[in-house]
């Protein structure tokens, strides 16, 4: 399977759950839809990015072939390293992708009034997420204004910048 048939596999699972177990609950923001944003490889079996949906964005690991590698139990937990830092992950899997990894950027998802300020946001975070160098100033100040919060507070790690932009927005 090639990286696009693996994200479109992806994107499959949550349009079907978005269409079933998700239909109607109150934590969807009905201005977002699925979409796959940045994916690109994070080893040379698996692929990382951001997954938009209308009920949370998350920064997922996916197999480039569905199978069970990445499953981890509900109760458990996995650190993974990236040229920002390291992330927790969670698991998750589904017939459409196989097991996947998942670490939660908002949930729910209501502070974004459309579907191109998430997909900004989703980009703001894969830029930085393999940035080697300091996060690069006017994507920071980006990030800031499609998050409501003055560049000024924008703090000048590489992992601050993913936990203080994005992480105090959790709700």
């Amino acid at each position: 399977m090639v990286t696009t048939e693996a994200v479109a596999a992806l994107e499959a699972a949550f349009r079907r759950i978005a269409a079933t177990r998700m239909a109607g609950l109150p934590l969807n923001n009905s201005a977002l839809r699925v979409q796959a944003v940045g994916f690109r490889p994070h080893d040379p079996d698996t692929l990382a990015g951001v997954l938009i949906t209308p009920w949370a964005i998350n920064l997922v690991v996916l197999p480039l072939r569905p199978s069970r590698e990445l499953y981890l139990a509900s109760d458990c937990l996995c650190s993974r390293d990236f040229p920002s830092g390291s992330y927790d992950f969670m698991g998750g899997e589904e017939p459409e992708c196989g097991a996947y990894q998942f670490c939660s950027l908002f949930s729910p998802a209501f502070e974004f009034r459309d579907q191109e300020s998430a997909v900004e946001v989703a980009r703001a975070v894969v830029a930085a997420l393999w940035a080697d160098d300091e996060p690069d100033p006017a994507a920071g100040r980006e990030a800031a204004r499609l998050a409501g919060r003055p560049a000024s507070q924008i703090p000048t790690t590489r992992r601050g910048f993913l936990q203080g932009v994005f992480g105090g927005l959790k709700g």
